[in-house]
């Protein structure tokens, strides 16, 4: 118990540390790697909990792809971050404005749990022993019986915003070559092979 206290106050401290340092950095690759950071002690919490499952899709999908994109977005392009913050004060007061409606809704949704917590319905079917079923088991039972519904709509607007994303970057430009698979595919040898004779001594 000594060492799971220990470990949960390390990954603890990281992870709101390196979430501080995340929007205080100013230079936007620290702050992507100070979230890649917070998401690794993240996952070491869930382990902690025994989540293992929760934890590996946090490493596995926010680590290996979003934290990694965001880091070679930053990295390749040439963003002048100096020209984004000079409207910072103009939009101030809007963003303070949100942000504490945002805080009033969270603030009245934890009053609203703790005066009246959610009572959970007696299932028809008795739930079989938490040591014979894994998290990943029950996690995959609730999200494709309960939640299907949601989870293919979910699938639906990534889709579409895939499709808009392509649609958007998808431009037709004059001067550009493109490749052509079926061209090169249907090509004969003459049209690929050229043969030269190059005489000894001479030059190519």
């Amino acid at each position: 118990m000594v060492i799971q206290a220990i470990a949960f106050y390390m990954f603890a401290i990281v992870t709101i540390a390196a979430a501080v340092m995340v929007i205080s950095a100013r230079n936007p690759v620290h702050s992507v790697l100070f979230l890649i950071l917070a998401f690794f002690n993240a996952a070491g919490l869930f382990v902690l909990m025994g989540a293992e499952f929760i934890a590996m899709i946090l490493v596995i999908v926010y680590v290996g792809a979003v934290a990694v994109l965001f880091l070679f977005v930053v990295m390749m392009l040439d963003i002048n971050f100096a020209e984004l913050r000079q409207g910072f004060l103009q939009y101030l007061p809007i963003g303070g404005l949100i942000g504490i409606v945002l805080l009033v809704e969270l603030l009245f949704l934890a009053s609203t749990w703790l005066a009246k917590p959610l009572k959970t319905a007696s299932p028809a079917s008795p739930a079989p022993a938490a040591d014979a079923v894994t998290n990943t088991h029950a996690l995959g039972r609730v999200l494709y019986t309960d939640y299907v519904y949601l989870f293919q709509a979910a699938g639906l607007v990534l889709l579409v915003a895939m499709i808009g994303a392509i649609v958007l970057t998808l431009r037709s430009r004059e001067g550009v070559r493109r490749q052509n698979a079926a061209a090169q595919l249907n090509r004969r040898r003459d049209q690929a092979v050229e043969v030269k004779k190059v005489q000894p001594g001479s030059s190519i």
